[in-house]
């Protein structure tokens, strides 16, 4: 008889997603309070700066950020009701979500990388549906459009463009017709962009994005917050483990959400080259990761119940609790 561990039972729990809500509400209350003037992000971003965000005041920057984690959180629930990847219908994907960015102070102040990761998630939805579709041109088309509009938000997104295309093509779901597609999904919002800009005489506006697309920031790792570099190796660490996990257990999943996970297993490796090189983007970065590393914990944690899967939940479980604490006590 198999022993129902403290893991299995927090991740099958009925009241986990609640109580990871509380949680979260309560860290976010917690930071207001011990945080008042955390430091806003620069809107150093073309979209962002010419909206002025930095302008909002801490509240409604506040609850601007709370409500699109929250819609994110609300549709990891339904993409894994979708297409599968937990092979149960789990909302523990979603708990770990609330509880990764209650833990990062940093997150919780409106800026570009959330705009990026919603109308990244989108995208991800629209390349999954486009799955063995031998006309998925729509699919790829909105896919790729909003990944055009995540790119207004954060330039940088486009680089990960590659991985969307091998994706595609793992999917078999890449033709000469859905490549255009995908083209010119992508350039849609910025030619949406270039007629206002234009109309406005603002061209600067326009050129902006592709400007900071190919602007490398200098790196200096002596600068890099020590809070920045024990969250990335948290994370990374929680995504070796879940990524081993998938490959050791793949043969217990269909062929198609292998597929799913792998794309997620890429996506997050590229984001953590990204963040390597680029680390003055680690906030925007951060908030693309997030999806993927929860969607591979809950993966983990859902599917698996031994001794040593528990005692790696409850290290994560414990790791957490101390990241809040040392993210706080970093920024008073």
């Amino acid at each position: 008889m198999r022993k129902n561990y403290l893991q299995k039972r927090v991740t099958a729990g009925r009241f986990t997603l609640p109580v990871a809500i509380i949680i979260s509400i309560v860290c976010w209350t917690m930071t207001s309070i011990l945080l008042p003037d955390l430091p806003k992000p620069e809107a150093e971003y073309s979209l962002l700066s010419y909206l002025k965000v930095n302008h909002l005041s801490e509240n409604i920057a506040l609850a601007l950020s709370l409500f699109i984690f929250a819609f994110i959180g609300y549709s990891l629930i339904i993409l894994n009701n979708a297409f599968g990847i937990i092979r149960m219908r789990a909302s523990v994907q979603t708990s770990f979500y609330f509880l990764f960015t209650a833990v990062i102070p940093g997150l919780h102040q409106f800026h570009a990388g959330d705009i990026a990761a919603l109308a990244t998630l989108i995208s991800i939805y629209f390349l999954f549906k486009s799955y063995q579709n031998h006309y998925s041109s729509a699919q790829i088309f909105h896919s790729f459009a909003f990944l055009g509009i995540g790119s207004l938000a954060f330039p940088q997104l486009t680089f990960f463009i590659p991985v969307w295309f091998i994706s595609a093509y793992n999917f078999q779901s890449l033709n000469i017709r859905s490549f255009f597609a995908a083209i010119i999904g992508w350039s849609l919002p910025f030619w949406f962009l270039l007629g206002h800009a234009y109309y406005h005489n603002e061209m600067s506006l326009f050129y902006k994005p592709f400007h900071d697309m190919i602007t490398f920031q200098p790196v200096n790792y002596k600068e890099v917050p020590l809070t920045n570099v024990i969250v990335t190796g948290f994370m990374f660490l929680l995504y070796v483990v879940s990524s081993i996990n998938s490959f050791a257990t793949s043969y217990q999943d269909k062929i198609r959400t292998r597929s799913y996970l792998r794309f997620f297993i890429l996506l997050n490796f590229f984001i953590f080259i990204f963040i390597l090189l680029q680390p003055s983007h680690f906030l925007c970065l951060l908030s693309l990761l997030l999806t993927g590393s929860s969607i591979l914990a809950g993966h983990l944690f859902a599917l698996t119940n031994n001794r040593l899967s528990n005692l790696f939940f409850i290290f994560t479980s414990i790791a957490m609790v101390a990241l809040y604490i040392l993210n706080t006590w970093m920024l008073l």
